[in-house]
């Protein structure tokens, strides 16, 4: 049996969701290992601090990683030595799958989340932006609609699901002038990822890349660029450099997924979103969401 573990990307944070894993042996000290790598107090934001706090782009990112990390290294003896393993994330989420194939430290993950979070951050006060989820429509109409209002493509979750990205004026023209048969609905993040807005992001990662020691992955890894299987540890961190900049395609890696024959997706807190796109876009898997240190016992007997 073919099995997918899946890492969400940003919006998927919830307050207080990691209150729960602080209570398991070892948590409190890999959260504060890996808030010293992220400069920031991880605890704190996964356990005290509000849904706007958050959502703020430089927290939400490293909090995400983190979170994946936590519950990857809980479950990694179950899951270490099997060669039906294929790992992807959707956005931010790459760099999680990153970390737990081996293609990066989780010291280096958190480093490069640092970055990214910090300077997209950056990017988006630039200029006032965001996303939202168009739901339903044709293909040709969403597109039209899209291209009318001026925004961009920045995910293909599948399912019927694309995400456009622009400016806040963009997103409202829009919201008022949908594609027939479809729904636009605004996503609670602070900026227009995977487009040219985030652009500024990039050179900062670039300079960054070269002090990483990426490895080739341990594990099968998808990348969003095409959904494609990636082999190359280096070639890995060059993608997740790109991505900023470059639109998700989630409907391709579930296309691989279907290819490979998975059978089981096993989505890594904070979960849901990615269990969601597959009960519509990869119908032949089970989907099961792991969001407390209850979820892993399931998880485990999948793994065995």
């Amino acid at each position: 049996m073919v099995i997918a573990v899946v890492c969400p990307g940003q919006g998927s944070q919830k307050p207080g969701f990691l209150r729960e894993w602080l209570s398991v042996d070892g948590v409190t000290e890999h959260v504060a290992q890996l808030s010293d790598a992220a400069g920031l107090d991880l605890a704190h934001y996964g356990t005290d601090a509000d849904e706007e706090t958050i959502k703020d782009t430089a927290v939400a990112q490293p909090l995400i990683v983190a979170a994946g990390l936590v519950a990857g290294r809980l479950l990694a003896d179950a899951w270490n030595g099997r060669g039906d393993i294929v790992f992807a994330g959707h956005s931010v989420g790459e760099i999680t799958a990153a970390a737990l194939s081996g293609v990066l430290s989780e010291a280096d993950a958190m480093r490069f989340v640092r970055v990214r979070a910090t300077e997209m951050a950056r990017a988006a006060a630039a200029t006032p932006t965001g996303m939202a989820a168009v739901l339903g429509g044709k293909a040709d109409d969403v597109a039209a609609a899209m291209a009318a209002a001026g925004t961009s493509p920045a995910n293909a979750n599948g399912g019927g699901q694309v995400v456009a990205a622009g400016t806040l004026e963009q997103l409202k023209a829009l919201q008022e002038n949908p594609p027939a048969r479809a729904k636009v609905i605004a996503l609670k993040v602070a900026g227009a990822f995977h487009t040219e807005h985030m652009a500024p992001a990039l050179e900062p990662l670039r300079a960054l890349a070269p002090e990483l020691s990426p490895q080739d992955p341990a594990h099968q890894l998808l990348t969003n660029f095409d959904g494609s299987l990636i082999t190359s540890g280096a070639a890995v961190v060059d993608s997740l450099v790109e991505q900023v900049c470059r639109p998700v395609r989630w409907d391709a890696c579930m296309d691989t997924m279907a290819e490979l024959d998975v059978e089981q997706l096993i989505e890594l807190p904070p979960a849901g979103t990615l269990a969601g796109l597959a009960k519509r876009g990869l119908k032949t898997a089970r989907a099961t969401a792991v969001n407390t240190p209850e979820d892993l016992e399931a998880v485990r007997s999948i793994l065995s």
